[in-house]
């Protein structure tokens, strides 16, 4: 090797939580990059490991500390080794992540979620044995100049964050003390990040926020706000062959102007996750959700009437602080009433300094929590298999994204409902739409056969 060349340096990420994470870790893989950095998909040959994490639920944090625990016994084989916790974790816990004795464990740098533009300089300081860290919110991050290097992508689907941060202030919710408050990007940074993705052979794009629809920019020197509604056909525009999805939408905000602008796109994918929560009007209240269970309907009857057809999927939490069994039995109804595609479904985690934790009691005790949720599920496996079953017998447009988890000689891909779709066909490849006449089906994913190309 010539004396001038320099070996680059190899760096693991490993993500947890939700699809703003994955969007953040591009954004790092970007930043590391520039810097000298080589991405590895092997812990085992990393110079540094970074888990960007979620602190949304305490289980997902749990999963994080016993995965450093398990990282230590790596750095033992790998002595220079380094290891950094990114994200909302690493903001909420701070200075106990650098702790050693009281986590019994080594952690060299803490990054929270708007400072990863620093890491080049903190790398230096973990590198000469400094604790590193950074976990300064910004009121204006958006990180809209940065390419994310998407090395973990198939190639076929991809991430792009038109905002970042939360002024919700839901009760039960971290976000807003762990990635600060609300801002939106650049429309034209989002344009050509798009425009970007499609020449690179991108066919599907979802854009990430909080709450995709707060979207909010003024127009410099115009006085004019563009808003969601505005900014979603500009991105559809932007490349007719490419689907767009967008996730995640807030009841309280998702306007009749918007399902409008979907249903004028046909690229613009029917699919909408629009979170309830709750099924009681008072849970709701005590969530500070700021609408009712009269609203929320309101908004799932304007989809069905503006775009027929229209997947909806949700987020729903049992044993809230005071839900009562009438409460639970509320949600139920909900379910019935609304017939959700799909949901996430979880017990209440109680999150140091949120709302909830500081003015309710969390006091459904864990049998009954444990109890409503499976409730919950099975209701929910009942209904999403009631609306797979609607879809057997047609024939449905799916992206390819790859072959089968379970066989080799199947691929499997997505509808615009967001719908899991498995076939035979090996003559296909990621990127690909297929024609596929579904035949059978169960609660989670559809089964057919590709129509003739």
């Amino acid at each position: 090797m010539p004396e001038h060349e320099i070996m680059s340096k190899k760096l693991y990420i490993e993500t947890y939580g939700c699809q703003m994470n994955f969007s953040d870790s591009e954004i790092v893989a970007s930043v590391m990059t520039e810097n000298d950095y080589e991405i590895t998909p092997e812990t085992g040959e990393a110079d540094v490991v970074f888990l960007n994490t979620c602190s949304i639920r305490e289980h997902a944090e749990q999963k994080v500390l016993n995965r450093l625990r398990e990282l230590q016994h790596l750095r033992n084989a790998r002595p220079g080794m380094l290891i950094g916790v990114l994200g909302c974790m690493a903001e909420r816990l701070k200075a106990a992540l650098l702790e050693d004795e009281k986590l019994g464990m080594r952690i060299d740098m803490v990054v929270g979620p708007d400072a990863y533009r620093s890491l080049p300089r903190l790398m230096t300081d973990a590198e000469t044995g400094q604790k590193a860290i950074n976990v300064i919110l910004s009121a204006d991050e958006t990180y809209a100049d940065i390419s994310p290097v998407r090395y973990a992508a198939g190639g076929v689907s991809a991430f792009l964050s038109i905002m970042r941060g939360c002024g919700n202030f839901c009760a039960y919710c971290v976000v807003p003390y762990t990635r600060g408050q609300e801002r939106s990007r650049d429309p034209n940074s989002i344009v050509s990040e798009t425009r970007q993705l499609a020449a690179a052979g991108y066919r599907e794009l979802t854009l990430l926020g909080q709450n995709v629809n707060s979207y909010r920019w003024e127009v410099p020197g115009s006085g004019r706000i563009m808003g969601f509604s505005e900014l979603l056909p500009v991105v559809a525009r932007t490349d007719p062959r490419m689907r767009v999805r967008f996730a995640t939408s807030h009841p309280k905000d998702i306007s009749d102007k918007l399902l409008h602008a979907m249903a004028e796109y046909p690229n613009v994918c029917n699919a909408i996750h629009l979170p309830v929560q709750s099924g009681s009007s008072e849970i709701l209240k005590r969530m500070n959700r700021k609408y009712t269970r009269a609203d929320y309907l309101g908004r799932v009857e304007a989809i069905r009437r503006i775009i027929p057809g229209c997947a909806i999927s949700t987020d729903l939490i049992a044993g809230f602080c005071g839900e009562t069994e009438a409460d639970h039995q509320a949600t139920l109804s909900l379910m019935e009433e609304v017939g959700f595609d799909f949901a996430f479904m979880f017990k209440y985690s109680e999150r140091p300094d949120t709302l909830a934790a500081r003015k309710f009691a969390d006091d459904v005790d864990p049998a009954t929590k444990s109890r409503r949720l499976q409730e919950i599920i099975a209701l929910q496996q009942r209904l999403s298999l009631r609306s797979n079953e609607a879809d057997v017998g047609k024939t449905l447009e799916v992206l390819v994204e790859g072959p089968s988890k379970r066989s080799g000689a199947h691929m499997m891909g997505r509808t615009s409902h967001n719908k899991v779709v498995v076939f035979p066909g090996q003559a296909y490849k990621p990127g690909d739409y297929a024609g596929v006449h579904i035949t059978s089906c169960s609660s989670a994913t559809l089964k057919g056969n590709p129509i003739s190309q």
